[in-house]
C-alpha cells in the first residue's frame, strides 16, 4: 500500500475514533453540570460513584481490544463469517462479566463508596448513584464488545454516530429526570442507564444484522467464549499495571508535596489534561489495532511492517502537534480551571513537562495499539509488570528526596513513558509478534 493511501486509511479509522473517544468525557461533564446545580454533596457523590463505575468498566476494556484483534485478523484472512462469529462470542462474554459487576455494584454500593473516606452526606448520594448506575454496566460492556467488533471490521463511523446520539439522549433524560421529575441524583443515574441501554441496543443490533447477513451463528459458542476470555486475561493484567502506575504516581505526589492543597489541585488538573490528550493520541492506536490485525490475518508480514513504521511516524507527529498545542496555551490554560494564583503558578511548568513528553506518548500509544492488534497480550502484560516494578520505587524515591510536584511529573514523563517505549520498541523490532493468519 502506498504511503498516501495508507495515510488516508489511517485517517478514515482514526478521526471518527477520536470523536467517539472525546464523547466519553463529555458524558461525565454533562452529568456533572446537571448534578452540580443540586448541591456540592450531590456533585461530590457523583464524583465518587463515577470513579467506581469507570474503574469497573475500564478493567473490561479487553472486550473491545481483544475483539478488535480477533475480528480484524479474520477479516484480513477473507473470512467475514468467522470474523462476525468471533464478534458474537465477544458479545456473549460481556454478559456474564457485566452481570457479576452489576451485582457487586448494587449489593456493595455502601461499603465501596465508604472506602473513599467522604462524610455521610456525600456517601448517601454516592451509594444512590452507584446502585442505579451499576445497572448500566452490562450495557456498557456490550457497547465495548460491539465497538470492538465494528473496529475490527474497519468501521469506526457507526460507534461515532451512536456516541453522539447517546450523548444527546443522556443529557436530555438527565435534565428531565433530575429537575421536572424531581428525582435528583437518582434521576441522573437513571437517565445515564437508559441512554446506555439504548446505545448498547443500537450497536448490538448492528453486529447481529451483520452476523445474520453473512450466516454467522448467534448462539453462544462455549469454546469461542472461553477463548475470548483467555485472550482477555493478559489485557486485564496490562490494564491493571497501567492503573497501578498512575495510582503510585498520585501517591508520590501526595508524599512529595506533603499534602499541600495547591499542589494536589494542580496535580489533579494536570492529570485531567494529560488524560484528555491520551484520548486524542489513542485514536491513532485504535487505527493501529484494526490495521495490524487485518494485515496479519491476510498473511502479509511485509505490509504489517510497513503499517507499523507508518503508524509509529503518525504517533510521533500527533504527539508533536499536541505537545506544541499544550505548550502554546500553557500560560493561559490554568486560568480556565482555577482562580488560585498558587495553583496556576504550579500548573504552568507541569504543563510544559507534559508538552515535552507528548511525542514519546504518541509513539508509545501507537506501539501499544499495534501489539494489541497483533494479539500480543501476554507480552504486554509482562512488559507492564516490568515497567511498574522499575517505576514505582524510583518515583517514590524521587518524591521522598527531591520532592515537589514537578519532579514527580518529570519522573513519570521520562522514566515511566521512556520504559514503556523501550519494552514496546524492542518487541516491535523483533518478529515474535508477527504471527500470521487467524
Amino acid at each position: 500500500m502506498r504511503a498516501h493511501a495508507l495515510d488516508r486509511e489511517i485517517l478514515r479509522l482514526a478521526f471518527p475514533a477520536l470523536l467517539t473517544l472525546v464523547a466519553e468525557p463529555l458524558f461525565l461533564l454533562a452529568d456533572a453540570a446537571i448534578v452540580g446545580h443540586l448541591g456540592t454533596p450531590q456533585l461530590a457523590g457523583l464524583g465518587v460513584a463515577g470513579v467506581v463505575l469507570q474503574t469497573a468498566v475500564g478493567l473490561c476494556i479487553f472486550l473491545a481490544y481483544g475483539t478488535t484483534a480477533s475480528v480484524s485478523r479474520s477479516l484480513g484472512a477473507g473470512d467475514l463469517r468467522r470474523a462476525l462469529a468471533l464478534g458474537v462470542d465477544g458479545l456473549w462474554l460481556a454478559v456474564p462479566v457485566g452481570v457479576v459487576a452489576t451485582l457487586a455494584g448494587v449489593l456493595a454500593a455502601g461499603p465501596l463508596v465508604r472506602l473513599f473516606g467522604a462524610d455521610d452526606s456525600v456517601n448517601g448520594h454516592s451509594a444512590t448513584y452507584l446502585r442505579i448506575g451499576s445497572l448500566g454496566i452490562t450495557p456498557l460492556l456490550l457497547m465495548l464488545a460491539a465497538t470492538g467488533v465494528l473496529r475490527g471490521l474497519q468501521d469506526t463511523r457507526t460507534p461515532l454516530v451512536v456516541a453522539v446520539a447517546g450523548f444527546a439522549l443522556n443529557a436530555g433524560l438527565n435534565l428531565v429526570l433530575v429537575y421536572p421529575a424531581g428525582l435528583g441524583i437518582a434521576g441522573s443515574a437513571l437517565g445515564s442507564v437508559l441512554a446506555q441501554v439504548a446505545m448498547a441496543a443500537a450497536l448490538v443490533v448492528t453486529v447481529v444484522r451483520g452476523a445474520k447477513r453473512h450466516g454467522a451463528s448467534l448462539a453462544p459458542d462455549r469454546a469461542g467464549i472461553l477463548a475470548a476470555a483467555r485472550a482477555g486475561i493478559p489485557l486485564v493484567v496490562r490494564t491493571l499495571t497501567l492503573r497501578a502506575a498512575l495510582l503510585v504516581m498520585t501517591y508520590a505526589v501526595v508524599v512529595a508535596v506533603d499534602g499541600d492543597s495547591a499542589d494536589l489541585a494542580a496535580h489533579q488538573l494536570a492529570f485531567t489534561i494529560w488524560g484528555f490528550l491520551a484520548f486524542v493520541l489513542d485514536a491513532i492506536a485504535i487505527a493501529a489495532q484494526a490495521l495490524t490485525g487485518r494485515h496479519l490475518g491476510a498473511g502479509d508480514a511485509a505490509e504489517a511492517r510497513a503499517v507499523t513504521r507508518r503508524m509509529i511516524g503518525w504517533g510521533w507527529v500527533s504527539g508533536v502537534v499536541t505537545g506544541l498545542g499544550i505548550a502554546a496555551v500553557s500560560p493561559l490554560l490554568p486560568a480556565l480551571f482555577s482562580s488560585d494564583d498558587a495553583v496556576r503558578d504550579l500548573l504552568v511548568p507541569v504543563l510544559l513537562v507534559i508538552a515535552a513528553g507528548q511525542p514519546l506518548c504518541g509513539a508509545v500509544f501507537v506501539l501499544d495499539g499495534i501489539l494489541i492488534g497483533a494479539g500480543d497480550g501476554t507480552y504486554l502484560a509482562w512488559a507492564g509488570l516490568a515497567v511498574l516494578v522499575v517505576f514505582a520505587p524510583v518515583v517514590l524515591t524521587v518524591a521522598g528526596t527531591v520532592g515537589g510536584l514537578l519532579a514527580v511529573w518529570v519522573a513519570f514523563s521520562v522514566l515511566f513513558m521512556g520504559a514503556r517505549a523501550v519494552v514496546l520498541l524492542t518487541r516491535a523490532r523483533g518478529d515474535a509478534w508477527l504471527v500470521l493468519g487467524t
